[in-house]
Formats: C-alpha cells, sequence, structure tokens
C-alpha cells in the first residue's frame, strides 16, 4: 500500500516538473542563470553576485548523445546530465561553476565548457582541513570566484554576501527542522515527499523558496497530530549515499517495510548541514561553514567521516543503514567496506543498492527491501 501524506506539496511537485520551462523565462528575462554539480558550491556568493545558481539535474534513462563525450564507467548521473544538455535543456544556463569534489564533476565541467555555450565555466578547489593556512586559501579561492563572477556582470559586495548568507541561513534552518521532525517521526511527509521538497529548493529562486517553506512550515504546524499518516510507519532507517534524484526509489524502500528517519545524502542532511558559519566578515562566515560541512566522502578521510556516519545513525534511532549509491561512485563505495566495518561492530545492519542509469529494476529491489527489513524486525 503506497504511503502518502496529506501536506500540500503542489508548489514543489510544480517547481520540479517545471523546472526547465521556469528557468528558461528567468533567464530570458535578464537573469543569469549558473548550473553545479555539487553542493559544496558556494551558492551564497553566486546569488550575492545578482546571478542565480541551481543545481543541474540528471535523471534516469538511456543515455545515447553522451557517449560521444563521457565514458559509460562515470556515475549515471553525471552521464544523463551530460544527455540533457545536448538535448539543449541546459541553454539557459551562462555557465558551470563547481567545487571541485570528486573527479568526474571536475572533469564534466571541462567536457561542458568545451561543447556548450556560457559565459563562465569554473572549478573552485577546497580545502581537506581545518587549520590557518585552510582557511587562507579557502579566502583566496574565494576572491579568485569573485572576480570570475564580477567578469561577467556581476557585484559581490560585503552587503550582498551578508544578504545571502542569511538568506541561505534561513532556508537551511528551516529544512533543518523538517529534519528535526522526521528524526522524532513527527513529520507528516513520506521519504519521497520530502525529497521532492528538497529537489524544488535547488531549481527555485531561494526567496521564493523561503515562501515556500515557511508556508509548509505553517500547514505542518497547524495540522499537528492531525497531519501525521501512515508516512511514519515502518522499521527506522537510514539511507546514505550521494545523490538520489528519483522519489520512485524512496517509496518502494517504505512501501517495503521501512521508514526514513535520517539521511547522508547531499540531496538532503549535507546540503543543508550546518544552517551557517561563524566570522567577524561574511566571506569568513562563508569559509567557515563549507568547511564545517557534515563530511562528504568527495571532501574528508574516512577517519573523519565513518565515526560522524555511526554517530548520525544511533543519535536518529535508525535501526539500519540503507547505502543507495551512484553505479560507479568511487568516493563512496571506498568509503564503504570501512562504514560496514563499523556499523557492524555496532550490531547495525545494511544493505547496499545501487542505481543504473536506466533506473532500478522495480521487483529485485522490492524483495530484497522486504527481506531487509523482515531481517532487521525478526
Amino acid at each position: 500500500m503506497s504511503k502518502n501524506s496529506n501536506v500540500t506539496l503542489e508548489r514543489f511537485t510544480d517547481a520540479v516538473k517545471k523546472m526547465d520551462e521556469n528557468l528558461k523565462e528567468i533567464s530570458s528575462g535578464g537573469k543569469k542563470v549558473f548550473g553545479y554539480f555539487c553542493t559544496y558550491t558556494p551558492v551564497e556568493m553566486i546569488h550575492a553576485a545578482g546571478f542565480l545558481p541551481v543545481r543541474i539535474a540528471g535523471g534516469q534513462g538511456r543515455v545515447e548523445l553522451a557517449d560521444s563525450l563521457t565514458p559509460n564507467f562515470i556515475c549515471p548521473y553525471v552521464r544523463q546530465a551530460t544527455e540533457r544538455a545536448l538535448m539543449g535543456r541546459y541553454d539557459y544556463l551562462s555557465g558551470v561553476i563547481e567545487g571541485y569534489t570528486c573527479d568526474v564533476v571536475c572533469g564534466a565541467v571541462n567536457v561542458w565548457e568545451d561543447n556548450f555555450k556560457g559565459e563562465l565555466y569554473h572549478t573552485i578547489p577546497l580545502p581537506y582541513d581545518d587549520y590557518p593556512a585552510d582557511r587562507e586559501f579557502f579566502g583566496a579561492v574565494l576572491e579568485e570566484l569573485k572576480e570570475k563572477l564580477e567578469s561577467v556582470g556581476g557585484n559581490v559586495s560585503d552587503e550582498s554576501l551578508d544578504s545571502a548568507l542569511s538568506l541561505y541561513g534561513k532556508i537551511r534552518g528551516m529544512v533543518l527542522r523538517l529534519v528535526e521532525l522526521r528524526e522524532k517521526r513527527s513529520l507528516p511527509l513520506t521519504a519521497a515527499e520530502f525529497l521532492t521538497v528538497v529537489l524544488a529548493g535547488f531549481v527555485t529562486p531561494p526567496e521564493e523558496y523561503l515562501s515556500m517553506l515557511k508556508g509548509l512550515s505553517a500547514e505542518i504546524e497547524e495540522k499537528g497530530e492531525k497531519g501525521k499518516t501512515r508516512a511514519n510507519e515502518g522499521i527506522p532507517v537510514l539511507v546514505s549515499g550521494s545523490l538520489v534524484e528519483e522519489p520512485g526509489v524512496l517509496e518502494i524502500l517504505e512501501e517495503s517495510g521501512g521508514v526514513v528517519v535520517a539521511d547522508d545524502l547531499c540531496t538532503g542532511f549535507r546540503n543543508f548541514y550546518p544552517q551557517g558559519g561563524e566570522g567577524k566578515t561574511p566571506t569568513e562566515r562563508l569559509i567557515d561553514r563549507y568547511i564545517n560541512r557534515f563530511p562528504c566522502p568527495s571532501r574528508s578521510r574516512t577517519g573523519v567521516r565513518v565515526p560522524r556516519l555511526v554517530e548520525l545513525v544511533k543519535n536518529s534511532g535508525a535501526r539500519g543503514v540503507i547505502f543507495l549509491f551512484q553505479k560507479f561512485c568511487s568516493p563512496h563505495l571506498a568509503d564503504h567496506p570501512v562504514a560496514v566495518e563499523a556499523l557492524k561492530r555496532e550490531g547495525i545492519p545494511q544493505i547496499v543498492i545501487e542505481m543504473e542509469e536506466t533506473g532500478i529494476m522495480e521487483g529485485q529491489l522490492r524483495t530484497r527491501l522486504e527481506g531487509f527489513f523482515e531481517m532487521i524486525g525478526s
């Protein structure tokens, strides 16, 4: 039986479905739109320059055109995104600005620059550690980004950056409040619906998205206990991986007997935590926020990341972990054996689901997940 909430999500679902249409309209209206692949891209500075940052979507389906530009042994996300670009679906972009996380997305920026129109293609190197030299380095990196943005018509000031930090901080704070409710099993949204809320934020002007979140939060608060539905039933699990774009896999997960109470995804918790950073100047606060992100395998050492993951599982009350990996995602696959051993020591079961370009085999996935939940529940 399908799990559904009774919360109004039309604005969020429309934002995702009509992404191309809406962004083309914004671009044709004179506002420059810049894409990014990874959430380590400092969107606040792009917004402060007067531009709109949006996350490039991938999707599912057969890849044909992108075979000429990408090998078939990289993650489906980048191949699908390149397929969309070759179909003309990203013609509204003025370029790509990307935080250097994994080698694949860094290479994708170069491929896109060589094959698609745009004013600015730029990759931002990121520090691994948090020493004074790392912060000084990142400050120089952000100054270079500022110069690049201003070279294509942007204008970044302390005031505009401070305003952008405040705006995105409010957004993250509101989503993190939903995360808290989810952990308490008091969020009247299914995992698929929560993902839709997150995905809408990647492709919606932040001012509008904040308004949408305020409306959603007000409705949740107003309905209170009456808003709770079967969305909170099932064996509590944490979902870990890089990015999940298709709500269908989460629908199957929860229909098979589980309920997502926490996540370790860049289309989830990792994108929003922490809410902001500390520092005397807007640039210092921006640096602090990105250096203190919840660790991603692409930007942290296994010995740092895995204990944080285990802690997140335990604090959430999850009774198991479902790893949802993009096929060929080297950073996550490299971390996985260490994570499994750490989870075993804590008595926490886990299962791995690999996501293919053409989608998931629903029957096989249901069988595996039902067996997993039956094992946990026995």
